[in-house]
């Protein structure tokens, strides 16, 4: 037997060979289980090629697909005080704050943008669940307050997509406050005669279901997307009954009058850009890169093959 031949060799040689597969190239689905590659995940806007299920996504990757050619403006929040009750559970609140900043790369729950929806100029408010639930503080409040300001200056509709677990416990009564505060800043939309449009995905619910979330002049949900203010278990247990199937599902809201459309992520643009002409009394958008010439610039016709 030869010794380097048959072992050393090799060994070698698996050294220098060995790749690294990094651990974010495949995601399961939670509905179905199907592991899906991360590119084909990213270009589907994370919804599950196999069923459907539309997962979390967050603000940036969305309004990378809701603005025209994925451009948009940030907009500037101002930021609350960092830790105004000094809360502490098993972690101090400014240490949760680092970790969540540290892992999604945003400064909060809420990021607001500008940008064209079909050539028509939007401000757009997303939440992320991924930063601490999407929970609703002092800044989300101080976001959707910048986005309407915004929206109202440049007299622009606003789009707001929901995605939080309710309030955020370690601000107390200040997130509770966040109510009454969007409440208000929504009225400044209606009183500038411009559009809020609500998309609610999965989840929605506490204290952005019972504020903000539930005022736009047009619902629309992702499918199956939770929304309601108290789950299903404690209603249950305070009114004595077992509820129905699909309880607070979109779905479920839609037949009972709650929502005005449950939408495909994929189809959302496109409905949005339709929804927002039609209330701002807009023409109908030009399908393309290019408007439509006006009239007398429209080119002349090809001459005649001879």
């Amino acid at each position: 037997m030869n010794w380097i031949s048959n072992y050393v060799r090799p060994k070698i040689n698996s050294l220098f060979s060995r790749r690294e597969v990094p651990d974010n190239l495949w995601m399961k689905c939670d509905a179905c289980g199907t592991m899906l590659f991360h590119r084909e995940l990213a270009d589907a806007m994370n919804v599950c090629p196999s069923c459907d299920h539309h997962m979390h996504i967050t603000p940036r990757e969305r309004f990378g697909g809701l603005f025209d050619g994925g451009t948009f403006i940030e907009i500037d929040v101002p930021a609350p005080l960092a830790d105004p009750l000094h809360f502490k559970d098993q972690k101090k609140y400014p240490e949760r704050m680092r970790d969540a900043q540290k892992k999604t790369g945003e400064g909060d729950a809420m990021l607001v943008a500008e940008g064209e929806i079909g050539r028509l100029k939007v401000v757009a408010a997303g939440q992320n669940f991924a930063f601490m639930g999407g929970s609703m503080g002092m800044a989300v409040g101080n976001a959707i307050i910048a986005g309407v300001e915004r929206a109202v200056k440049i007299k622009a509709p606003f789009i707001l997509f929901s995605a939080a677990g309710g309030a955020r416990m370690q601000e107390g009564i200040l997130s509770l406050m966040q109510m009454p505060r969007s409440t208000v800043a929504i009225q400044m939309l209606k009183d500038a005669g411009l559009p809020f449009v609500v998309v609610l995905t999965h989840p929605t619910t506490g204290g952005v279901t019972a504020s903000y979330a539930m005022l736009g002049d047009v619902q629309i949900a992702e499918p199956n997307a939770l929304i309601g203010f108290a789950g299903q278990r404690v209603i249950e247990q305070t009114i004595r009954e077992e509820l129905p199937e699909g309880f607070q599902r979109a779905e479920y809201l839609l037949d009972h009058g709650m929502l005005d459309r449950v939408t495909h992520r994929a189809k959302i643009r496109d409905e949005l850009a339709t929804i927002l002409r039609i209330l701002v009394k807009a023409p109908p958008r030009v399908i393309g890169d290019l408007p439509a010439p006006a009239d007398g610039d429209a080119p002349a016709p090809a001459p005649a093959a001879e």
